[in-house]
């Protein structure tokens, strides 16, 4: 949650001439209200839940009740944030893996403590992180024109506050339907090259 709410902070904060001021408030309340309408539309979340339950399944953890949540979860704590955005674009564009070894690194330290906690379900995760860092690797120099700083920033601020409501549902057990705000970060990116 801590992390969510400082990636946040860091991009609606501003100091100028010695005062400090916020903003992008339309921009986040556009993306999530537009975000989770088509993600509810598409029911994103029991899709992802339906690929947790066949992996449960295929590996052989018919009897773990936590192993679906556990894999959520941990996808999405891996997945939502700009090091993997950011990282990935890197990669395609530049030929320059440094953020993603970066982010692999401490992925790895935030797997063995989800596992610890919430069961081998949370291993499993390295399949949608492979898939979804991959996809925009291979995108990046094609969507190059599109990822400027503004994209970037707006992409970074919707997925700190994904990351936030991840944090929430740990907290909380299962409250947002984080998967069906996921459209949000597709709505900030395009919010970041067209409209500001």
């Amino acid at each position: 949650m801590f992390i969510g709410i400082g990636g946040a902070l860091e991009k609606m904060l501003s100091v100028s001439d010695g005062q400090l001021s916020s903003g992008k408030s339309m921009m986040i309340i556009g993306c999530f209200a537009l975000g989770a309408l088509i993600g509810e539309a598409l029911n994103i979340e029991q899709h992802i839940e339906n690929f947790g339950e066949w992996l449960k399944r295929r590996s052989g953890n018919a009897d773990d009740n936590s192993f679906v949540g556990a894999f959520v979860t941990a996808s999405f704590t891996v997945c939502i944030g700009a090091m993997a955005i950011v990282g990935s674009i890197q990669d395609g564009m530049s030929g320059d893996p440094t953020t993603l070894m970066m982010k692999a690194i401490l992925d790895f330290l935030i797997i063995m403590v989800m596992s610890a906690s919430l069961g081998k379900g949370c291993i499993f995760s390295a399949i949608p992180v492979g898939i979804f860092q991959g996809s925009i690797t291979i995108l990046a120099s094609a969507l190059s024109p599109l990822m400027t700083e503004g994209t970037l920033n707006s992409i970074s601020l919707i997925g700190s506050m994904l990351i936030f409501c991840v944090g929430v549902n740990l907290i909380w057990e299962h409250k947002l339907r984080v998967a069906n705000m996921l459209p949000a970060i597709l709505i900030a990116a395009v919010w970041g090259a067209f409209v500001q």
